[in-house]
Formats: C-alpha cells, sequence, structure tokens
C-alpha cells in the first residue's frame, strides 16, 4: 500500500465520525448475525440435526450469506451516499473532484464501512458455532447449543456495553438489554411448533 494510502486510512481511523458509523454498521449487524445464529442453533438441536459438523456448515452458509450481504449492501449504499456528495461539492465548487484527496478518501470511508459491516455478523455467527467443532468428542448436541446460546448471549451483552459505554449510559444495563434479545430468540425457538 503507498504511502498516501496508508496515510489516508489513519487518517480515516483517527476520525470519529468514520469510526462511529463504521460502529453502528459493525454493531448493527453482528447483531443480526448473532441472533441468526442462535435461531439457527435452537433449530437444529430442536429439530434434531445428529451431528455439530451440519450445524456448522449450515452457520458458515448464513455467515457467507450475511457477511456478504452486509458488505455488499453498505459498500453500494456508501458509494451512492459519498457520490451523491461529491457531485454538490463539484456543482458549488464548479470543480471536477475525479482522483482528488477528497473523493481518494470518500473511497477509503466507503471501504472502512463495509468491511466493519462484513465482520460484524461473521463474527456474530463464528464464534457461537465454535462449540459445535467438539461435539461428539467433548459435548453432546444439547450441550454444545446450550452453549452456543449462551457465547451468542455474552456476544450481544458486549455489544451492549460497549455501545452503553461510549454513549455515557450505565454499560451492565445496555449489556442487558442486548443480552435479553438472545434470550428473547432462543425462548420464541423454544416455543415454536415442530
Amino acid at each position: 500500500m503507498p504511502g498516501s494510502r496508508r496515510q489516508i486510512l489513519r487518517d480515516l481511523l483517527a476520525d470519529e465520525a468514520v469510526r462511529s458509523i463504521s460502529r453502528r454498521y459493525f454493531v448493527s449487524n453482528g447483531f443480526d448475525g448473532t441472533l441468526t445464529c442462535i435461531g439457527i442453533v435452537v433449530g437444529a438441536v430442536l429439530s434434531g440435526i445428529p451431528d455439530g459438523l451440519t450445524v456448522i456448515q449450515i452457520g458458515l452458509g448464513a455467515a457467507v450469506g450475511l457477511g456478504t450481504s452486509a458488505l455488499w449492501s453498505v459498500w453500494e449504499i456508501e458509494r451512492a451516499e459519498t457520490k451523491a456528495e461529491i457531485l454538490r461539492l463539484e456543482r458549488a465548487m464548479l470543480i471536477d473532484l475525479d482522483d482528488t484527496r477528497i473523493e481518494r478518501s470518500h473511497r477509503g470511508e466507503r471501504l472502512v464501512h463495509a468491511t466493519a459491516s462484513g465482520l460484524g455478523p461473521t463474527i456474530g455467527i463464528l464464534i457461537p458455532l465454535t462449540p459445535f467443532a467438539f461435539e461428539g468428542a467433548l459435548l453432546s448436541m444439547v450441550e454444545a447449543g446450550a452453549i452456543s446460546v449462551a457465547l451468542g448471549v455474552g456476544i450481544l451483552s458486549v455489544f451492549g456495553a460497549y455501545m452503553g459505554s461510549i454513549s455515557g449510559q450505565r454499560w451492565y444495563v445496555s449489556a442487558a438489554r442486548m443480552g435479553l434479545a438472545g434470550l428473547v430468540v432462543t425462548g420464541i425457538n423454544l416455543l415454536l411448533p415442530g
């Protein structure tokens, strides 16, 4: 990466506005991914899927789908928004901003936002799936499922604690609110017929 690109990336990561938007994408899509994984896990265990490998394969499919969706949609959303902003600037300044620092900076912002957006659900799915790698050797399907749900609720709680701490709220209240969503999804899945 040439020095100017490295400097642009450093500047972007130092910019609170960029970090704020990326943080929102990461947590929002991480929340979606984690809840999706909890639903997959509970459904898999209740439906009698016989082995952890199958649950992992299903979960990986969800990680690919949600991760790609999050990355791609944010890339396109940010592309349209930044292009519109550049067009407004060009009209106001009566100059072409192609291949300028402003245009490169916007492209960099788009990359940072899309990457954060895609990482959120991927992490939110992969971490709760890990107990199923030990199914059969160390854990039963039910034990792997229970640990997986606990990990998912833990991830949601970490998201909540983090968001609570940066907003000056009581981090433990925010953690409990976010973690509760995982328990609600678990409960609803347990109550579903079948």
